[in-house]
């Protein structure tokens, strides 16, 4: 016993083989926003210190959760062209990351075929071109949009690495300079670590934190899978959600990436609101509640998906 415990806190240590918790809390949840929301990070503005100290937050929590990077690194560094407004920013480029984690599958010959969830981790910093309020020069907190999105990453990352018995590998990835123009995902598409052929659904979470009183969670690209319509139903009386399960429109965020890719994909969010790329999109107006059940749908949703015993197949959309 005392081996085995001295074990675990030489794992601990390092970071890797940390025990992962086997549900969703949403003190972790509320945790996560508190930190990549707080007026300290500055909108987490691609290629600042607050873009880096986000950065290292997501590798953090990844080890903490016995998560692996993919290869010898979890980033994937690459420069990003800056929507310029004086004011906000004068620097036409910046360095930024995506962050990888992998989670590798059990079956010897399906672990090879990949599940990626994702999720972007930047914001608008100051404001700029794309705030509706571009008069405002004044921190863009952006915990709906997305520290929702990265909180739910991290939750139901640790979940799945929890989860000894995924056939399939799931990637997670954190993107960067998403507001950019869905930057952090084109890049990750254009020089994927893993071939896309092997990716067999991509599934996105942008804005999940501001569930309504009808338990309504918004998805697009569902039957960009087979059998995606019929899942993504099924699962919302299991958690106690009603899903709005739409068959494409998959919308604008980094999934649409991977659609182009002719990827199946999924892209989450739970509505539009007033504080919509504002700096009043605080945490105070976030369901915490809520978005633990958005966490528990969609990792639902990957476990059915990366245990499927029959072929993943993309479905493109009927152009009439």
């Amino acid at each position: 016993m005392i081996k085995k415990y001295m074990l675990a806190l030489a794992l601990s240590a390092i970071g890797f083989g940390a025990i992962a918790q086997t549900e969703v809390t949403e003190k972790e949840i509320k945790d996560h926003i508190h930190f990549l929301a707080s007026p300290s990070m500055k909108g987490r503005f691609p290629g600042t210190k607050e873009n880096k100290k986000t950065v290292d937050y997501l590798i953090k929590n990844f080890k903490k959760s016995g998560i692996k990077p993919y290869g010898k690194s979890f980033l994937q560094n690459f420069i990003t062209k800056i929507r310029v407004k004086r004011g906000v920013t004068d620097t036409p480029y910046a360095k930024t990351q995506n962050v990888i984690g992998y989670i590798e599958g059990t079956d010897p010959v399906l672990k090879n075929e990949f599940i990626v969830l994702g999720a972007h981790y930047d914001h608008l910093g100051m404001g700029g071109a794309s705030s509706k309020k571009p008069d405002t020069v004044g921190i863009h907190l952006g915990a709906d949009d997305n520290a929702s999105g990265t909180a739910a990453l991290m939750e139901i990352g640790e979940m799945l690495a929890a989860n000894k018995e995924l056939k399939r590998s799931v990637l997670l990835i954190a993107f960067g300079a998403e507001e950019q123009g869905l930057l952090g995902s084109r890049y990750f598409t254009e020089h994927p670590v893993i071939p896309l052929v092997s990716i067999k659904l991509m599934l996105n979470m942008d804005m999940v934190g501001r569930m309504n009183a009808e338990k309504h969670l918004y998805m697009g690209g569902a039957a960009s899978f087979d059998g995606g319509m019929e899942l993504m139903k099924s699962l919302g009386p299991v958690v106690g959600i009603n899903p709005i399960v739409i068959a494409y429109d998959v919308g604008g965020s980094d999934h649409v990436s991977f659609y182009k890719k002719n990827i199946s994909v999924l892209g989450f969010h739970t509505g539009g609101h007033p504080q919509y790329h504002t700096p009043e999109d605080s945490i105070d107006l976030i369901n915490v509640a809520g978005e633990k059940l958005v966490c528990d749908y969609i990792y639902k949703a990957i476990v059915s998906v990366a245990n499927r015993t029959v072929p993943i197949l993309f479905v493109p959309e009927k152009k009439n």
